[in-house]
Formats: structure tokens, sequence, C-alpha cells
């Protein structure tokens, strides 16, 4: 009789359900992190010639992002609601506006992704990128999807008495997960789109990325910053200790989205403070040498390697079903498991807040010190380039008084 009672082993699903859903995660995310790298990084840096090709690059990924992104999600949502594994596209149209809170934010995401590429969609046009109407266009487009992201995440349930500070602070967290990673990931992919000739004129180019850099360092970090703490959080609901990492298939699926958010870090990390520094060495020195040559040949391939990663984590993500603790608590109770009964939610106490917070002073401190650090040996580099004294000799470079080697 227990055999009868006990649910099935956890699987990860059919792999064609998990590219859908990391398909339409990869383009509803895509939209708001190109706008913000627009906005807040590229743009600002461009010169005025090469602002308006600049804008308008951006513009027109994040169009066929939120075009794509569109069909996606409802098919993502046809096939979620179909009970054989089809597309209930009837039943998915009928869901949208159907007067319930889900219908409501289901219908709000569709209809604000498609404003959002409305009103970007004039951005691709470098005339219109050139106009006064540039800047209000592009910013509300990125805060109309941002919005649409986020009613992926609002609660539809009215929280029951008592638990509202922990539904609105569980929402938050995963706000904060799924914006910084969008504008971390979307911001990556647009540089990478930028590293390919013709959009930024050769004489400014140097300067362009330098600026473009540093001021992408500081968003990159902050949503780092925001993504570690609220995956802190969520690591914290779903998973009771490391072990079950490894007994788990949420941990083991978990753990190798970890690995790979691991690798965009290092592959940032090398950014930060290797090829950023030389980058803003050569703009200050106007070294046009071999030097330049390598970084131009690897900047790209480095950015473009990222933004595979992080496309990558949002091809993970949808096989994380349930939780590690959900499993193990089928495991241990097979016969409440099966009627339907879940484990307890936990409930912080205020050694869990106080090592919450102590966390989010580390993470800060950290990451303002790295970027303050980074700083420093750029121009560290610069002033060793600029007074022709190099220790070591980099290859390709004169020395302080011989000849080029």
């Amino acid at each position: 009789m227990l055999l009868l009672t006990t649910p099935p082993p956890p699987s990860l699903g059919p792999i064609r359900d998990g590219v859908l859903t990391g398909a339409m995660w990869i383009s509803l995310m895509a939209v708001p992190g190109l706008l913000a790298l627009a906005a807040f990084c590229a743009r600002p840096a461009a010169d005025p010639v090469d602002r308006p090709a600049v804008l308008a690059r951006l513009a027109r990924l994040a169009v066929v992002g939120g075009v794509l992104a569109v069909p996606l999600a409802f098919l993502d949502l046809a096939h979620e609601l179909a009970e054989d594994g089809g597309m209930a596209v009837v039943l998915a149209r009928q869901s949208l506006y159907d007067g319930t809170v889900a219908g409501l934010l289901l219908g709000l995401e569709l209809t604000l992704v498609a404003a959002a590429v409305m009103l970007v969609l004039p951005l691709t046009s470098r005339r219109t990128a050139a106009s006064s109407a540039a800047p209000w266009l592009l910013a509300a487009g990125l805060v109309v999807s941002v919005l649409a992201l986020a009613t992926t995440r609002f609660p539809d349930e009215r929280p029951e008495p008592g638990a509202w500070g922990r539904t609105v602070f569980s929402a938050l967290m995963w706000l904060l997960h799924l914006e910084g990673g969008a504008i971390w990931i979307g911001g990556l992919i647009g540089l990478a789109a930028l590293t390919v000739p013709g959009v930024v004129s050769a004489e400014h180019r140097r300067r362009f990325w330098s600026r473009t850099l540093r001021r992408f360092a500081v968003v990159a970090m902050t949503c780092v910053a925001a993504i570690v703490l609220s995956g802190i959080w969520l690591y914290w609901t779903h998973v009771d200790g490391p072990s079950q990492l490894l007994t788990t298939l949420y941990g083991r699926v978990l753990g190798v989205k970890i690995l790979i958010v691991g690798a965009m870090l290092a592959l940032g990390a090398a950014n930060q403070f290797w090829l950023h520094p030389r980058i803003e060495r050569l703009r200050e020195a106007g070294d046009e040498r071999p030097l330049r040559v390598i970084l131009a040949k690897e900047f790209p391939l480095v950015i473009t390697v990222e933004a595979l990663l992080g496309m990558a984590v949002l091809m993970v993500a949808p096989f994380l079903h349930g939780s590690a603790r959900g499993e193990v608590f089928a495991q241990e109770h097979p016969a409440a498991a099966a009627a339907g009964e879940r484990p307890e939610q936990k409930t912080p106490s205020a050694g869990t807040w106080a090592y919450g917070a102590a966390e989010t002073g580390a993470v800060v401190v950290f990451m303002v010190g790295a970027y303050r650090v980074s700083g420093r040996l750029a121009r560290r580099r610069s002033a060793v380039a600029l007074s022709g004294w190099r220790p070591g000799g980099w290859p390709g470079l004169r020395g302080p008084s011989g000849p080029r080697r």
C-alpha cells in the first residue's frame, strides 16, 4: 500500500520544455538589460557622433528580444496549462485578464512587453535616436520592461494573516534576483553586440570602451551584489545545508547553476583587474601598437563567452523544480507528500537576520573595494605608460630607452 502512495522520484522533465522556458526567459530578460546598458553606460559614454548608432544597435536587439518574448511567454503558458504535454492555446488565451490576480499578472506581462517594444521601436532609426525624444523613449521603455519582468514574481494570491511580511520580502528577493540577472546578462549581450565593427568610429573607439566599461563595472557589480544577496535568501529557503547540493536533484541542478555563475564572476574579475585597466592605459597613452591589437581580439571573445554563460544560466534555471527540502521531505514522508503536504517553511530568527545583515555588509564592502582597486590599477598603468617606464617590458612595446622589441 505504501508503494501506491509513494510519489514518483523527481526528474528534470522533458528537455524541450526546459528549452522553451529558458528561451522565454532569455528574450524577456534581455530587453531591460539592453535598455539599461544603453541608458546608463553606452549612450552617455559615446561621442555625440556615434551616439545614434550605439543607441540604434541596442534598441534593435531589444526589439528583437521583446518580439520573441511575447509569443514564447504565451506558448510557455499554453504548455504549462496543457495536461497532455501539448499546447492549450485556447485555455491560455482565456486565462489572460480572466478576473483573477493571476490572470491580470499574465496579461500585464505580455501587454507590458509589447508596450516596451512599441516605445523602443522608433529608436531603431538613427534619426530618432539622435533626436531630443530619444532619452524619454529609452527611459519609458526601460521602466515598462522592468515592470513586465516584475509581474512574473508578484504574488498572485492574498497572503494568510501574519504572512504579509514574509511574502513581500520573498517577492522582493525574487525581484532583485531577476532584475539583477536581467541587467547583468542583458548588458553583456549588448556589449558583445557593440564589439562588432561599424558601430563606433575608429577614432573614438578607445575612449568609448574605456568609459563604457567603467560605467558597466558599477552596474554589473551592483547587479552581482543583488544576485548574491537574494540568492543567499533563496538558498536558505530551498536548501537545508550544503549536503543537499549533492544528494537531491534540485541541489545538483542548483550546483550547476552556481558553477556557471562562478565562471561568469571569474571572467568578470579578469576583465575588471586585467583587461579593463589595460584598455584604460591604452586610451591615456594613445598606444596603437601590437598590445592594442591583442586586447582588441581578446575583449570581444571574453565578453561573448560571458554573455553565452549568462544565457546558459537562464537555460538551466527552468529545471529547478520544487526545492531540495521538498525532495527530502518526500523521501522521508512519502505518504504525506503523496497527499499534497509540504515541509514547513523556515522561520528566520534574530540570528538569521543578523547573519544576513553581516553578509550584506561584507558583499557591499567587497564590491566597493574591488571597484576602487581596479580603478587604481587603471590610473597607475596609465601613469606608467605616460612616463615611458614599463616594469619588465610588455611584449610589443618600447622599453624605457631602447627601441621597440
